[in-house]
């Protein structure tokens, strides 16, 4: 008896879309290389969205930022200074072990034994638990020395491993004694060879070869939700058109940051896109801290970088408009504070950045450097959207109001020790806020460098503000949502005002993908293999 049209044609779609789910390889094209598989080594967006394929944190954030559970199922704050985590039972390993509160705590002993780390995102973050409990192998408490309302958003930016990696005796919390690992840690290398990289989260790393590329497979122990794609490989393309050619080529199935230009050519070629705003603000952080700077040359020997005034001057010398309409064709926003507008913290109705080069020359002057000064902006020219064009127009504004302005691009492997090491005077930086708050930004970019209180680690500059790290430490610290939120937008304004760090604009994730798939982006800007999916 033959069978009704409509039952063949949707048994058939069926067998398709499960083909599609279990067998396909996702073929991803990436702007940006991620420089490590080790979890703990650098929080950069490409290192982050590799990683959180294989490895998980206790509580994650959805596409949207908002706080989701992970690894814990519940989470709550059960005095002033304690967060008490419920481990989700079902969660285990990749090689079938279970995860348990022994490898929370293991996981942030390495966290502050890791002498491979660059930057001290998750080292601050670590630093500010001085207890771990474990009273039963599914609930964790984790104690801070002062009230810190926020511990849960930095938290999704903490990947849990495993603690079966290294030799230890009965594991407790105490860092500077080693936690009772017997076992040199795990350096950076190690992960990348392969062998450590055991994590619960959907995928499996089957091969990571810097340069070449990247292969995941489904990992069968994976208690979430199995992810569409059997096999993911990865392959960093850091120029926008040959990225595009691979897509249309059908070399890709999906990639990232295509150019704002060649969004009507994708949608006339039968391909889909998708645009979404993010918390990723773009900016130049000044030297403001140090008498001498390397790069910058004064005709009174000293550095200008250092006066507010000149630092005011050279935002009012920039057209972020422009820059958004010519550089970034249309696909970002001109920042006006550093995290977008109606954020936690951020500044309600807050004004643009002026845009006023005669102002900006008067400044000059007022500061005592009417012939302007000499100075070099540095920048990568293979992480963040045009970054190298976005550094050559800053230079041509600063210079049209008498800073005479050089441009020095570079790899990202190259950048990144350079500027750990205080060898560049104007930086390009580029961070998003990835706990939804205003915190973030200025814990790591504009407070006091203080190792010990977990703050500053990104200040480059070395720029510091008694008054700005007061009311800060004072915001992290208060417990009312209401009252926090109008401390961090002191701090805010702040640091606005005295603009050790210059925002330019707020990038938007963009991803281009075959038109049989559906992806849906994240203000972070992760590429995720799990949010891309057949089409139905």
């Amino acid at each position: 008896m033959k069978k009704p049209l409509l039952t063949t044609l949707a048994a058939g779609l069926a067998c398709l879309f499960a083909g599609a789910a279990s067998a396909q390889t996702l073929k991803i094209g990436l702007a940006s290389e991620p420089t490590a598989v080790d979890p703990h080594y650098h929080q950069t967006t490409p290192n982050e969205a590799l990683i959180y394929h294989i490895f998980q944190p206790l509580v994650a954030m959805s596409p949207d930022m908002k706080l989701t559970p992970a690894l814990a199922k519940s989470w709550e704050a059960t005095d002033d200074t304690t967060w008490t985590f419920k481990l989700d039972e079902r969660a285990r390993f990749s090689n079938g072990e279970p995860f348990t509160a022994q490898d929370v705590v293991f996981s942030f002993c390495r966290i502050l034994n890791n002498e491979t780390a660059i930057g001290g995102g998750l080292t601050n973050v670590a630093r500010r638990i001085v207890a771990i409990e474990t009273p039963d192998a599914h609930t964790v408490r984790l104690k801070t020395a002062a009230p810190y309302p926020v511990l849960p958003n930095e938290l999704a930016r903490a990947p849990m491993i495993w603690s079966g990696i290294a030799k230890h005796e009965q594991l407790r919390y105490a860092p500077k004694e080693g936690c009772g690992v017997t076992s040199p840690w795990p350096t950076v290398a190690d992960f990348n060879k392969g062998d450590l990289v055991v994590g619960t989260g959907p995928y499996l790393l089957k091969s990571y070869v810097k340069g070449s590329g990247i292969v995941l497979e489904r990992n069968p122990q994976y208690w979430g939700e199995a992810p569409a794609w059997e096999q993911v490989r990865m392959t960093a393309v850091p120029a926008a058109g040959p990225r595009l050619t691979g897509l249309l080529a059908g070399d890709f199935d999906l990639i990232e940051n295509p150019a704002a230009r060649d969004l009507k050519r994708i949608k006339d070629s039968g391909f889909a896109y998708t645009v979404k705003p993010s918390v990723r603000v773009m900016f130049f952080q000044l030297d403001a801290g140090r008498e001498q700077s390397p790069l910058v040359k004064s005709p009174k020997g000293d550095n200008p970088l250092q006066n507010a005034k000149v630092r005011q001057a050279m935002s009012l010398a920039i057209d972020r408009k422009a820059i958004v309409e010519r550089i970034m064709d249309g696909v970002a926003e001109p920042a006006n504070q550093f995290i977008p507008p109606g954020m936690f913290g951020s500044i309600e109705g807050a004004p643009p950045l002026e845009y006023n080069p005669k102002k900006a020359k008067e400044l000059l002057a007022e500061a005592g450097y009417p012939d302007g000064f000499e100075l070099t902006l540095s920048a990568t020219n293979d992480r963040y959207i045009n970054d190298a064009q976005l550094t050559q127009a800053v230079a041509q504004y600063l210079s049209r109001v008498g800073i005479k302005t050089q441009v020095d691009t570079m790899t990202r492997s190259v950048y990144f020790p350079k500027r750990a090491k205080l060898e560049m005077s104007a930086s390009l930086g580029g961070w998003g806020s990835e706990t939804g708050e205003a915190s973030n930004f200025l814990q790591y970019w504009i407070t006091t460098r203080n190792p010990e209180l977990g703050v500053g680690s990104s200040n480059y500059g070395r720029y510091s503000n008694p008054e700005l790290d007061k009311v800060y430490l004072e915001a992290v610290r208060t417990l009312d949502d209401d009252k926090r939120s109008a401390l961090l937008q002191q701090a805010v304004k702040i640091a606005l005002d005295e603009m050790p760090s210059i925002p330019l604009h707020f990038e938007s994730g963009v991803w281009a993908y075959r038109g049989d798939i559906q992806y849906e982006g994240r203000a972070d800007q992760r590429t995720m293999a799990t949010a891309a999916r057949p089409a139905r």
